[in-house]
This record gives C-alpha cells, structure tokens and sequence, in this order.
C-alpha cells in the first residue's frame, strides 16, 4: 500500500510540475508556441552570422570582451560574460520579435543607432524560454547584439510579431 501511495505521489508531482511549465510559458505577454517548436531543433550558428527570419539559431557565443559590436551595449555586459552579433533581414512590415533561451541582453542596430524596444516579456518559469522583445524597425539590413549572457551559447529566434 505504501509504495502505490509513494507512486501516486509521483504521478501527481510530475503532472503538477508539466501544468505549472505550461502555465509559465503563458505568462508571456504574447505568445511563444512558435519558439517552443523551434528551438530544439535549431542549427549552429557563430556570431557574425546572418539569421533567417521567422527561424531560430543555436548561437555560439564569444567571451564578451573579445565581440566587436557596432555599438555598446546599452546595458553594460559584465565581466566573465558572453555576446554575439548578428545580422538579419527586417522584412516589409518592418517589426521584429526576437526571442532567447536564457539570459542575455539584446540590442538591435539600424543605421548605426541603438533601437528602442518597443514591447518585452520575460519569465523565468518557461523552460526553454526566457524573454521576447519586440522592435520596430524600418526594413532592410539590421545588427542583433546579444551580451551579458552566463552561458556560451543562446537559443535565438527572429520572428513577426503575433
């Protein structure tokens, strides 16, 4: 009898916790399904590299004093720290929402100047999924700097806003 009781426990614990990582994952102030089905399977990527629209990469970072970014960083990265640049494409409608897997700042260059972000969520109990900021951008080529990051490498996926 103990051991079925000590079973059911279990049971129960792990649906509670997959409830309570869903339930996380919602409280985004937008949607993040499109990220949680891309991020496993995103490919390689070193800093420098220009990212698709509307896909994720696997971000290889570089310690961050040894990333040469366009501009600094609005919010000035630790030491110990890691970062990264990319390049991306912004579309016709001229909107970003790009999206990480861990902790990390994030900037977005066009035409030299540091973009304001114009909307972010973040949440630390979304597995896989830490925040989502969004920029309005006008089209053509922009630069994504990531820094401030405490892993080597950072799931990153740009997308349209939903």
């Amino acid at each position: 009898m103990k051991k079925v009781a000590v079973s059911l426990f279990a049971i129960l614990a792990s649906t509670s916790f997959a409830v309570a990582a869903d339930a996380g994952c919602d409280a985004f102030k937008w949607p993040v399904t499109r990220e949680q089905e891309l991020f496993p399977a995103a490919p390689a990527a070193q800093s420098g590299a220009s990212l698709a629209f509307g896909e994720a990469a696997d971000m290889a970072l570089e310690p961050v004093d040894a990333v040469s970014f366009t501009v600094s960083p609005q919010r000035a990265p630790a030491a110990g720290t890691f970062g990264a640049t990319a390049n991306v494409a912004v579309p016709t409608e001229g909107e970003l929402q790009i999206s990480l897997s861990d902790e990390a700042w994030v900037d977005v260059i066009q035409d030299g100047q540091a973009v304001k972000s114009a909307g972010f969520s973040g949440v630390k109990t979304c597995p896989g999924i830490r925040k989502s900021v969004r920029f309005k951008l006008t089209p053509g080529a922009a630069t994504i700097q990531l820094s401030g990051a405490r892993k080597e490498n950072l799931k990153v996926a740009v997308l349209a806003p939903e």
